[in-house]
């Protein structure tokens, strides 16, 4: 297993612990918890901690660690086949986006849609430009919906080639539900300008990457939603996803008696 410290800020420490399914129930896990803590107790940071899947050890070890459950991500799943038409709002055109041309665009929307986010407000256009250069990027799969010459919202598709796919739901690989190696298609974001939210075109710009991904040939599509965004998720439910899986993120405050 593992333990990722993937932010340090000052105060503010973001972390995620992986222990393979087959060394799980040895202490790996507490081993690397304890290790983890004791750094942001050191540091007096709190600390949030990703853990993948939902399953009753989980729990039992962050509540012994003073854990607290912070953030619930749904990830959420639907087959590619019988997808609904299209329908764009009146005075909305949708083109791909160009790169060098549209970076600032997106952000100024991107922040906008997801300025409460705790990760998503952030991006940049240098963020933007980092995705622009992995390799699954492609700016096909990029849809730009304009209203009047200006950007009213975006849908960014993904594809991720020969994942090892954890069934859900839990997310947690036994002997008996092994992963599997598969192509997978994603809503990676959606994101509208406010003053354009309430008049369909999110379900649009969800469903044009939707049908872009199954003429890729993919056969399955996934996103992740926070469990909290109800308005979003009855909009992915009304699309046919349903909840395969959920990861948590668990909250400590330091312990500062802990470094007297």
């Amino acid at each position: 297993g593992y333990a990722y410290l993937a932010v340090r800020s000052d105060d503010n420490w973001q972390a995620e612990l992986v222990v393979h399914p087959g060394q799980r129930r040895h202490g790996s896990g507490g081993h690397l918890l304890a290790a983890l803590t004791a750094s942001a107790d050191q540091a007096r940071a709190q600390l949030d901690v990703w853990a993948h899947g939902d399953p009753p050890a989980t729990v039992t070890l962050a509540h012994r660690y003073g854990f607290v459950r912070e953030r619930v991500l749904w990830q959420m799943r639907r087959p590619l086949s019988a997808l609904p038409d299209i329908a764009l709002p009146p005075g909305v055109t949708v083109r791909t986006f160009i790169p060098g041309q549209d970076e600032d665009a997106v952000v100024a929307v991107n922040r906008a849609a997801f300025a409460d986010h705790p990760e998503q407000g952030r991006w940049t256009v240098t963020d933007v430009r980092l995705r622009e250069a992995e390799p699954w990027f492609d700016p096909a799969g990029l849809f730009l919906a304009e209203s009047a010459g200006r950007l009213a919202g975006f849908h960014w598709t993904k594809v991720h080639y020969g994942i090892d796919d954890i069934p859900g739901p839990g997310g947690i690989s036994t002997a008996e539900t092994a992963a599997t190696k598969t192509d997978v298609g994603e809503v990676y974001v959606v994101g509208l300008e406010p003053t354009f939210a309430g008049r369909g075109l999110g379900r649009a710009l969800t469903l044009i990457g939707l049908h872009h991904l199954r003429d890729q040939g993919l056969a399955t599509v996934m996103l992740y939603v926070e469990d909290l965004n109800q308005r979003a998720i009855r909009l992915y439910e009304g699309l046919g996803f349903t909840r395969h899986r959920a990861d948590i993120s668990y909250r400590r405050a330091p312990d500062v008696g802990a470094q007297a």
